[in-house]
Formats: structure tokens, C-alpha cells, sequence
């Protein structure tokens, strides 16, 4: 009896681990209940897809002999997507877009189709989930498309390459990854092999005719569905769109990059017409401030470059237990859990037995230590019922001792300051002096959280 090349694998939703049997807890990234069980065709799959030139072509070669003229960045036209990227699209790169349903991904890809094709160049845009009709319904409200642009509906793998290579595109972009199935496996499509398989065919496809690759990754909440953490460790490029895709706005943030900063951050808008960019968030993110009200504090929070000025809210109320609650939305937690320890400790403020609430408005997500003066200034506001001047805007990180510490890139936050009206700046001594080039604004340095609660 012929022996079955078929057998049951177990593969990671979360990270892609493969094992020979089920185990409840993934030993790779210590996720609870992510494996699922597929059926591989191990004669099959017994060459794994990779990176290769052509048979009789491999040879080790010197970096001196590797020429850069074709690697020139392709610019989009997008600001705030160009930035993210690095400066442009890299030629031959493959680029991973992720984010939840209806965030917005397929409408910024197609917009980057349409700016590319405006140039000349060669776009071909291939759908698993819409219909050309759909598409061209989405396509009218974007703009005026022209013939550099190739709309395709396809989902197996060999037919796109195949029409890849007849076609001479440039820019390829694949909605969504997880549609789409190669016939060298029996898993069916979306599975984790799938998915892994049709990326490292995508990915030899643009390493090897200098193509570049957009591909879209959906993040469902069931997590039944492989999503893009398994493609991570392949592509070039990872980003992510961020923000509730009932509100206006959207931020792109790059996650991994291989051709540019990962710190990067764009701002867009959802309107009828598509994603408009935001060339000013600060100004966008301070819009509907309230005035005159306690326990709102604006600080300025570096984005890779971008300083952004954000306003952060604050509520301290009496609690109804005996046990106080501490929540942040868009601000660590545990980070606020210090910052009110340090105020019971260093300025005897009774505040145990108070709930406390701190909110940064836009809903933006901000990880540095450069905003916790205003939020003690925010919180203390709050508490004494007392509003801060409109004016003022404050930024330093706070120690365990009370002190105010420096930060970076202060006369970059300052500059952004005074460009958005703020005459008066709350900032730590020991940044004083790099910020005293800008002149407009009234800079008042401080060396711990009593200085600055003197002065307001």
C-alpha cells in the first residue's frame, strides 16, 4: 500500500510557529489557543520557495560590483505616506499594509495607483475580493484614472505572475493577501501556509524582476483568519493604519522598515473624495479645545521628526470604593500609576482615596515620558478645580524624586508652539538653553513639578 504524502501540521495564527501536534500554548510567542491544524503535501512542498536568480546563476559576487543606479525611490506624490516610507517607494521592495476592515487600506493603495499612474509608470492593481465594477464605483470618486493603470481580479498566484511578467508593471498591488492561493499547496486560501507560500512567491517575484509589491492584510478580531504578524519577518516594509474607521482620521505608522525610520507617522482624513492628507495635525488634533476648563494641559510629542501638540485631559473625582481606579486612554497606565504616586509622595496631595481619569484627545497614542508634566499639571488641575491658562503649553518627563528632566528635540517642540499661538512654554531647565533661539515665546524652565506648579 503506497504511503500518503499528506499530513496534519499545526500552525500559529499569531506568529506562523509550525508543530507536529496541537499544543494550547504556542512555544514561540506564548500565544494561549493559536494553533490550527492544515493538511501539507510534504512531496509537494519539499523545495520551499525562495530568492533565486536562474539554475546556472549563483555565484557569490563583491559589494563593489553591485551597481545602485536603478535604485532610485519612486516619490508617490502622498506627503505624509512618502514620509513614512522613507522618502518613496524602493524599487523591488515588498510592503505589507495592515489594519482592520474598513480602515481605509484598499482606498489609499488605490490612490497611490492613480498618483503613479499620472507619472508614466506602469500599475497594476489585482483584487481578490472586488469586482472590476466595484472597483471602478470606488475609482470615479477618487479621480480621473488613465491607461497606465491595469485593473485585474485574480486570485491564483502562478495567473498573477504570469500577468505580472506580460504586463511590465512597475508597482503591483495585492488586495488582500489572504484571497489569494497558490496550487502548489491543498491548504485552502487564508490559511497560514497560504498565506506564507503566497508571500514568498510575491517576494521572489520582486526581488527578481525589480518590482514593487503592496499587498493588503486584514485583522480580524475572531483571529480565525492568519493575520499579518505571520508576515512580518518577510516583507520590507510593515504598516499599520490606526484609528476608529467611524471618526474622520486615520494615522499610518511604519512598523518595520528596512529603507527608512520606523518612528514615522502620517495623518489623514476620510472624505468622500478618499484620504486627504493632514499637513498640519497639530492644528487638527487641537481643534474643539475646550476654554477656560480645569484638568486640560497641551504638551508637544515628537513623532519621528513631526512634533505634534496634543491636549491632555484629565478628571479626579471622589471614589465610591475603597479601592481607587487609575485609566488612560492613549497613555501608558502604569505611567500614570507612577505620576500619582509621586504627587501623594513629593507634594502631599491627598489624592488616595480619588479616582483619576486621563484622556489624550484625538485619540492618538503616545508612548514617550515627555508629556507626563502636563499630565501632573492636568491632574492637579483637575483636583483643585482650578484651569490652566490657554496660553501655556508644558512638556518634561518626571522622576521618581519630583524632578523635571530633560527631553529631546526641544527647540523643535518649542518652534511648534509658537507657530500654533502658545506665548507662554513650561519646559525642564535643563532644555532651557537649546530653546532660547526662538524668540515669540515666553520659555519658563523648571526643575521639578513644585517650580512648575508655582508658576501656574
Amino acid at each position: 500500500m503506497a504511503k500518503s504524502n499528506i499530513r496534519s501540521v499545526f500552525f500559529c495564527n499569531e506568529c506562523g510557529y509550525e508543530s507536529s501536534k496541537w499544543v494550547g500554548q504556542c512555544p514561540a510567542c506564548k500565544a494561549w489557543n493559536t494553533m490550527v491544524e492544515e493538511k501539507v503535501d510534504t512531496k509537494r512542498n519539499s523545495r520551499p520557495s525562495g530568492i533565486r536568480r536562474s539554475e546556472g546563476d549563483s555565484a557569490p559576487v563583491t559589494v563593489s560590483e553591485i551597481s545602485l543606479d536603478d535604485d532610485n525611490r519612486i516619490c508617490i506624490g502622498i506627503g505624509e505616506l512618502d514620509r513614512v516610507l522613507g522618502g518613496g517607494i524602493v524599487s523591488g521592495s515588498l510592503t505589507l499594509v495592515g489594519g482592520d476592515p474598513g480602515i481605509g487600506k484598499s482606498t489609499l493603495l488605490l490612490q497611490v495607483c492613480k498618483n503613479l499612474s499620472d507619472k508614466g509608470i506602469e500599475v497594476l492593481y489585482i483584487s481578490g475580493e472586488e469586482s472590476l465594477r466595484q472597483i471602478k464605483l470606488r475609482a470615479v470618486r477618487i479621480g480621473q484614472m488613465n491607461e497606465h493603470l491595469k485593473l485585474l481580479c485574480e486570485t491564483n498566484l502562478e495567473n498573477i505572475v504570469d500577468q505580472v511578467k506580460r504586463s511590465g508593471a512597475k508597482v503591483v498591488v495585492i488586495d488582500s493577501i489572504q484571497t489569494m492561493y497558490s496550487d502548489a499547496l491543498d491548504a485552502a486560501a487564508g490559511s497560514v501556509s497560504q498565506v506564507r507560500e503566497a508571500t514568498a512567491m510575491l517576494m521572489k517575484m520582486a526581488k527578481e524582476r525589480n518590482v514593487s509589491v503592496f499587498i493588503v492584510g486584514h485583522v480580524t478580531k475572531e483571529g480565525t483568519v492568519a493575520g499579518p504578524r505571520v508576515l512580518e519577518h518577510m516583507v520590507d516594509t510593515v504598516l499599520y493604519f490606526e484609528g476608529d474607521r467611524h471618526a474622520s482620521y486615520r494615522i499610518l505608522r511604519g512598523v518595520k522598515n528596512r529603507f527608512g525610520s520606523t518612528n514615522e507617522m502620517g495623518v489623514f482624513e476620510m472624505k468622500n473624495e478618499g484620504l486627504i492628507e493632514v499637513p498640519n495635525p497639530s492644528e487638527y488634533m487641537l481643534s474643539g479645545r475646550p476654554v477656560g476648563a480645569s484638568g486640560a494641559v497641551v504638551s508637544c510629542a515628537i513623532e519621528g521628526t513631526r512634533p505634534i501638540l496634543i491636549e491632555i485631559q484629565a478628571l479626579v473625582s471622589r471614589t465610591n470604593f475603597g479601592f481607587p481606579r487609575r485609566q488612560s486612554a492613549g497613555s501608558d497606565t502604569n505611567r500614570l500609576n507612577l505620576l500619582m504616586a509621586v504627587l501623594e509622595k513629593r507634594l502631599d496631595m491627598k489624592i488616595g482615596d480619588f479616582d483619576a481619569y486621563v484622556n489624550i484627545a484625538g485619540g492618538l497614542k503616545i508612548s514617550e515620558p515627555a508629556i507626563d508634566l502636563a499630565v501632573v499639571l492636568a491632574v492637579v488641575s483637575s483636583f483643585r478645580n482650578k484651569a490652566v491658562d490657554d496660553s501655556v503649553i508644558a512638556f518634561g518627563e518626571i522622576g521618581l524624586s519630583g524632578e523635571v528632566r530633560a527631553v529631546s528635540n526641544a527647540a523643535i517642540r518649542v518652534a511648534e508652539a509658537k507657530k500654533l499661538g502658545f506665548s507662554k512654554c513650561i519646559l525642564p531647565a535643563a532644555s532651557l538653553e537649546s530653546a532660547r533661539e526662538i524668540k515669540g515665546i515666553e520659555l519658563l524652565g523648571v526643575k521639578s513639578i513644585v517650580d512648575a506648579l508655582e508658576l501656574i
